[in-house]
């Protein structure tokens, strides 16, 4: 069953013809809101570093005071990374999209705040001596 639509704005008696049906949600009514792009600068790449999602960061000290060029978004990520956290706990935590977060991770590890451990890479699946090992050790069970 569909949802019934909404009436049109002028069956709305009360709201004035300058503001939108109430059930509306527009950037003005939301108040100040800062778009993902503005915190980044429109960036969408760290300028280094690779972030996976497994990615583990610690910040390198604690939170700086009146750091220049660091914004609200760096200033939490570093607080929270004074215990290492994963770049997934971290996006989690300051509920921003992933992209945004390693752009500003890229900046914090730029200037020295956080430093990272990437994964290690996968096992090399193709290498028949890490067959021959797994075979030896369950001939040796």
């Amino acid at each position: 069953m569909m949802p019934p639509e909404d009436p049109p704005q002028e069956h709305w008696p009360d709201a004035p013809a300058s503001h939108p049906a109430p059930d509306r949600f527009l950037d003005e009514q939301a108040g100040p809101m800062v778009r993902p792009y503005v915190m980044t600068s429109g960036r969408t790449e760290p300028t280094r570093g690779k972030f996976d999602l497994i990615t583990l960061v610690v910040a390198a000290g604690p939170e700086p005071e009146g750091a220049i060029g660091l914004g609200p978004e760096h200033l939490a990520i570093i607080r929270l990374c004074q215990s290492v956290l994963s770049v997934a706990e971290l996006t989690g935590h300051l509920d921003l999209p992933v992209a945004t977060v390693r752009v500003l991770l890229g900046d914090l590890l730029d200037k020295g705040f956080v430093s990272m451990q990437e994964p290690e890479p996968e096992a090399d699946m193709h290498d028949i001596r890490l067959y021959k090992a797994v075979i030896d050790g369950l001939r040796a069970l």
